[in-house]
């Protein structure tokens, strides 16, 4: 049995998967499975009853039992049972994930048709940036996604189509011209279709697979992309506008969502991003200048546009795809734009005024911080800009650069964000806060000033998504505890819903290792964090662990700058190389490049039998998308509790929004984030019901009720009592026994007792 269904052995079996299909509460579920688990069919009821209430359902479901399958086999089903639903929008954090979804859906795929024909057909796909979708030869190549973009408009701007009229030498993007040249016939014949897929059907017909993709979204019955296609307004109004109100939203490892929401509308302004833009600005002006003198007419144009508010009813809305307003689609306002910034050095010389003004608060000496309101009416008496003329500023400032016929835009990326940070700041009064620090309170010898916009209400960005659409569903295998999220989003969830994990043998083992072998405490607190005891026990911990735990153990820490120094500390005290007696060593670091061939190296080194040890840090990327699953993962220890880096001021401020708007304690919010942050890092070691492994809470306040609570009920069930409050000698003790209890044969016919076959269903009364 794999993570998802039971494989059939036997060389009679060439499609190598059996199937069911079976009656849900009145509706045939399509399952591309022999058997299901019971919490999958669980999950797939409680879905369904949201989906029948025409509502919200916030549900958590373990790792490594079907998630992803049970959502696509009961949506899809629903689907063609309902032909009134609309499209399924399954948004994904990675690109990784969407890869993983639409191979799934494949597989779901195949056995619908097979079972029904014509009837099932379907077209899906993944949407992605054009850095990961472009096959244009020397497009492609470029390294980052700003460029991509800016070398794509380049060749497919519509003045630069234009030009090339009379211009044959200007370059145009062939593969852009052959999608045009076809029009409304360029589709996609049914399918499912990964962003591999779509790419090699876009060099076979010769069209961009990004702009089909794009004008595809009309008319597919799945799209699978990123949360911020749907939660940041710059993203979700260029793409996920035209979407029906019947589409059924999925919100896939979800756990983060309340951060996700809050990082869409959030703006930071560096010393050097004011000073680019001003660079910025001044080359605008000599353009500006220039446009005066060779074509004055069409600058005139764009001042009739504004005059007449055609910029705000979508009459600037060409296909050259710029990003929309950073504010949320409600909050814009639907009339002209004011007459002072209508001419285009007018407006010019208003950015001046107020990127003086930016550069003149940024130049303190302590930490200041306001209120939206106040900073405008501030700003207002200061350089006479006002607030309502900046709630114009991103959408003036898109007028112009397509006045202006821009195409390097990843050039103007500064002005952007001063763009950004005045059309948000004076669209909103509530709900964000305006911080400006000298330099970093970690690093207070290095001046680093920086101007913060931070929303504080992660509702705010998802508010429109729970009105736009009628069923919205936030799933992970962390949600733990469940009462809090729809707090914090502000929504009323028809369905709530935790599920547990049935197990034919005792595959997790959760535990609480809370002192060393002389009976000192551990833990990371910050009074005890850099006790040389600690560092001692918590080195020790890891070494009699790597002389038991076979093949890979994975050891999170609570910050990078904690990793670095403990780790210095061990190889100062012999322990790293003790580790490396029986493990290699490897390290995550900030540097996306160098993580990843560590963790290449990583996974041969348990490939080939030496074994390794992984230290990497929670909310990192790692803890975030990387699984450690079979031999990779035999073992992950939670070095500490990851609290948020709480003296940030930031921090403070939405800590107090919180209690004042929702009423949630700052203390309970602080071990909800960091129990979520812990609990996703130690998931990553159990990815299916035949995998097994240990998960390691090393600080003594895990063993407090208030902590431990905010664990998934998946975890705590088996944490039993006899594996808490342990030492370090008593935690080898165990792990012994474990791995020698998993190292007998796993019974693939004692793994089916926990699972339902479509004869189970139909004497539960739900099989067809």
């Amino acid at each position: 049995r794999r993570s998802k269904g039971v494989r059939r052995k036997g060389p009679w079996c060439a499609r190598a998967w059996t199937k069911m299909k079976f009656n849900l509460d009145g509706l045939d579920v399509y399952f591309p499975y022999e058997y299901i688990y019971p919490e999958q069919y669980s999950y797939m009821r409680e879905l369904k009853h949201a989906l029948d209430a025409k509502g919200h359902g916030l549900l958590e479901m373990p790792t490594g039992t079907g998630k992803t399958i049970s959502l696509l086999s009961l949506i899809t089903s629903y689907q063609l049972a309902h032909p009134e639903v609309g499209k399924l929008v399954y948004c994904t954090r990675t690109v990784p994930e969407m890869e993983k979804v639409l191979a799934e859906l494949k597989l779901l795929q195949e056995y619908r048709l097979e079972r029904i024909g014509k009837r099932a057909q379907m077209i899906a796909l993944g949407l992605s940036s054009r850095k990961n979708m472009c096959i244009h030869p020397s497009v492609a190549e470029e390294r980052s996604r700003e460029s991509v973009d800016a070398k794509c408009r380049k060749l497919t701007s519509s003045w630069v189509r234009v030009k090339s009229v009379d211009d044959p030498d200007i370059e145009l993007c062939d593969f852009f011209e052959e999608y045009e040249k076809t029009g409304a016939e360029a589709l996609l014949p049914p399918g499912i279709y990964t962003l591999q897929d779509l790419r090699v059907f876009g060099r076979k017909k010769g069209w961009c697979p990004y702009f089909l993709a794009r004008h595809m979204i009309a008319f597919v019955n799945v799209v699978v992309y990123s949360y911020q296609y749907l939660v940041d307004p710059k993203v979700s109004q260029m793409v996920s506008k035209e979407l029906e109100r019947e589409c059924i939203v999925v919100f896939d490892e979800a756990h983060n969502i309340d951060n996700v929401c809050i990082e869409a509308l959030s703006v930071n302004l560096r010393q050097q991003t004011l000073d680019s833009a001003g660079r910025n600005i001044s080359k605008l002006k000599s353009k500006v200048n220039l446009m005066k003198q060779k074509d004055a007419q069409r600058l005139t144009d764009e001042y009739n546009r504004l005059v007449s508010g055609l910029a705000q009813q979508g009459a600037l809305t060409a296909p050259d795809d710029w990003l929309g307003n950073p504010a949320l689609p409600n909050d814009i306002l639907r009339e002209s734009v004011p007459g002072n910034i209508r001419r285009a050095e007018h407006f010019l010389t208003f950015l001046s005024r107020f990127l003086e003004y930016l550069k003149k608060r940024l130049n303190v000496r302590q930490v200041e911080s306001q209120s939206p309101r106040s900073f405008v009416q501030h700003c207002a008496s200061d350089v006479m800009v006002e607030g309502r003329t900046l709630r114009f500023c991103y959408d003036r400032f898109t007028s112009l650069m397509k006045t202006l016929e821009i195409v390097d835009t990843d050039e103007y990326t500064p002005i952007q964000l001063v763009a950004d940070f005045g059309t948000l700041v004076g669209t909103y009064t509530k709900g964000f806060i305006l911080i400006i620090e000298p330099f970093d309170e970690r690093m207070p010898s290095v001046p680093d000033p920086v101007l913060q916009l931070a929303c504080l209400d992660a509702s705010l960005a998802i508010r429109p998504v729970f009105e736009k659409f009628q069923s919205v569903i936030i799933t992970s295998g962390t949600l733990s505890p469940l009462d809090l999220y729809p707090k914090l989003l502000n929504v009323n969830p028809v369905v709530v819903q935790s599920f547990q994990m049935t197990l034919t043998r005792e595959c997790i083992c959760p535990l609480v290792a809370t002192r060393g072998m002389d009976h000192s405490a551990m833990s990371t607190k910050f009074d005890m964090r850099d006790d040389p005891g600690v560092i001692r026990n918590y080195g020790k911990l890891v070494a009699e662990l790597s002389a038991v735990i076979p093949d890979g153990m994975v050891c999170f820490f609570v910050s990078y700058a904690y990793m670095d120094s403990i780790i210095q500390q061990w190889h100062d005290k012999g322990i790293l190389e003790e580790i490396m007696k029986h493990k290699l060593v490897f390290i995550e670091t900030q540097d996306v490049v160098e993580t990843s061939l560590a963790l290449d190296n990583f996974r041969r080194a348990c490939d080939c039998g030496r074994g390794g040890v992984f230290f990497s840090v929670a909310r990192g990327k790692v803890a975030e998308g990387i699984d450690f699953d079979r031999h990779y993962g035999r073992c992950v220890i939670m070095i500490g509790v990851p609290f948020q880096y709480t003296l940030s001021r930031i921090l403070r401020a939405r800590l107090e929004y919180l209690r004042e708007t929702f009423q949630i304690k700052e203390s309970d919010f602080l071990s909800f984030d960091a129990v979520r942050q812990a609990a996703q890092c130690v998931g990553r070691v159990i990815r299916s019901k035949s995998d097994y492994g240990m998960m390691i809470f090393a600080d003594k306040r895990y063993n407090r009720h208030e902590k431990r609570d905010k664990l998934p009920k998946w975890i705590t069930s088996h944490l039993i009592d006899a594996h808490l409050n342990l030492s370090t000698d008593m935690v080898a003790h165990v792990a012994r026994d474990f791995m020698r209890r998993m190292a007998q044969p796993f019974d693939i016919h004692a793994g089916q007792k926990s699972l339902l076959s479509k004869e189970q269903l139909m004497q539960m009364g739900a099989g067809a």
